[in-house]
């Protein structure tokens, strides 16, 4: 239908709505590295149970995936944010407030519960609203514009917990999370249909008494879990890393402040919101989404030799390595519109909800997994009663990684070339094209 110049402003706002909520979840999920002296200083833990403290909200994430897909179809994208904001910024306060490590893994456990339903929400709104043409690219610009959350997380978090203290810092996020959410329910509209006053029809959404036949369509397809799987190697390395590991390497094995090291996050982050821009946009306009999505995840892999082969790291070449590492893994984003392009237009979210739970099952498993291995080779040492790793521990660590990205990278193949439009009921094949 065409959009009159109201529907158009009721989409921006929802948008705006969406990505700011956006914005948050990329916050918390990668907060946990600036502060992450901090937080092991607080509550007495080491890298395994600093690794668990972090990954709690990839535990959350990962099982909240299919069920928000069911929801962003039956529920609705209005329902996900305003409920989504509301438990995020509950248990934002309880993590800024916590007395205990158990209090903190349950705040952060709120948090992942309400952060998870946010972007599938926010690719449903823009599914619903705007081209199929149109998807990749404007996904693109809002993972740069939500992407500003993982650049606040890295050198202003580190400034600002230092000036203030990390648990302030999460009690204003959590405010801000309880207003997205009041402010969602009032202004977000999960259809032009609706925002115009007019009743759904019936067979343009899932209703609850189908989603399950809907779920099983999108889990019966073979050309759905690929998407998955890559996710998981080389999204899930990547947010294991940025999400925590890189500040401690960078201060304990290369020697850096941690006010540098956090600038290394928010320029890791800066290359990924540019590269989620770009990728979108280019594969859109040359109508391929393969050899973008092979070609960043093959540049992606061999960045981890970079931190695994060579000795004398200095500035010159970490501030290149992580922008690089951002602006190439910013591949996996095209993961999204395969699935959406390989399944029924009407089960947009619960495709793109599978493909992205790889994301963050793999991080969830990566980040306890790291601070597990690191934890087997350190050597006692402790400074002011955090333990201090050596650089052969963060290697041990680095080659994990490394091994998932190559394993994503090789079932990234398997990927089924759409041509930037929808095929289902057309044949689809698990083949390389």
């Amino acid at each position: 239908m065409t959009l009159t110049p109201h529907l158009i402003r009721v989409r921006t706002i929802a948008l705006i709505l969406a990505i700011s909520g956006y914005l948050l979840s990329f916050f918390h999920r990668v907060a946990p590295a600036a502060i992450a002296s901090d937080l092991a200083a607080t509550f007495h833990i080491g890298a395994a149970s600093l690794g668990v403290l972090a990954a709690t909200y990839f535990y959350v994430y990962t099982v909240m995936q299919i069920p928000t897909g069911v929801l962003a179809d039956t529920l609705g994208p209005r329902m996900l944010l305003t409920l989504g904001g509301l438990v995020a910024g509950t248990g934002s306060l309880l993590f800024g407030l916590a007395s205990n490590f158990e209090m903190a893994i349950c705040g952060r456990t709120f948090v992942g519960l309400g952060v998870s339903v946010v972007f599938i929400a926010m690719l449903k709104l823009i599914a619903v609203w705007f081209e199929e043409s149109r998807f990749a690219t404007l996904t693109g610009v809002a993972m740069f514009l939500g992407n500003s959350g993982s650049v606040i997380a890295g050198a202003p978090l580190a400034w600002a917990a230092q000036a203030a203290g990390w648990r302030s810092v999460f009690v204003v996020v959590g405010v801000l999370s309880l207003l997205i959410g009041v402010v969602s329910w009032f202004f977000v509209k999960d259809s032009p249909l609706i925002a115009s006053g007019q009743s759904q029809p019936r067979n343009d959404s899932v209703k609850s008494t189908s989603w399950t036949a809907g779920l099983l369509t999108v889990l019966r397809n073979p050309v759905t879990w690929p998407g998955f799987f890559f996710n998981f190697g080389i999204a899930g390395t990547f947010f294991s890393f940025a999400g925590l590991w890189a500040v401690p390497y960078l201060t304990q094995s290369v020697g850096y402040s941690r006010v540098v090291a956090s600038n290394h996050v928010s320029v890791y982050f800066i290359g990924f919101a540019i590269g989620s821009i770009l990728i979108g946009r280019i594969s859109d306009r040359i109508g391929r989404r393969k050899p973008l999505l092979l070609g960043g995840a093959v540049l992606y892999c061999m960045s981890w030799l970079v931190w695994i082969l060579v000795e004398n790291l200095t500035p010159m070449i970490t501030y290149p390595m992580f922008a690089l590492m951002g602006l190439v893994t910013s591949c996996f984003t095209l993961s999204w519109a395969c699935a959406k392009e390989v399944n029924p237009p009407t089960l947009s979210g619960m495709a793109t909800s599978v493909v992205n739970a790889g994301m963050f099952l793999g991080a969830a498993i990566a980040q306890p997994l790291v601070g597990w291995v690191m934890d087997r080779y350190w050597d006692g040492t402790l400074s002011n009663g955090v333990r201090i790793y050596a650089r052969s521990d963060y290697k041990a660590g680095l080659l994990l990684l490394f091994g998932l990205s190559a394993a994503g990278l090789l079932i990234g193949f398997f990927i089924k070339e759409t041509y930037c439009r929808n095929q289902w009921g057309e044949s689809v094949e698990i083949k390389s094209n």
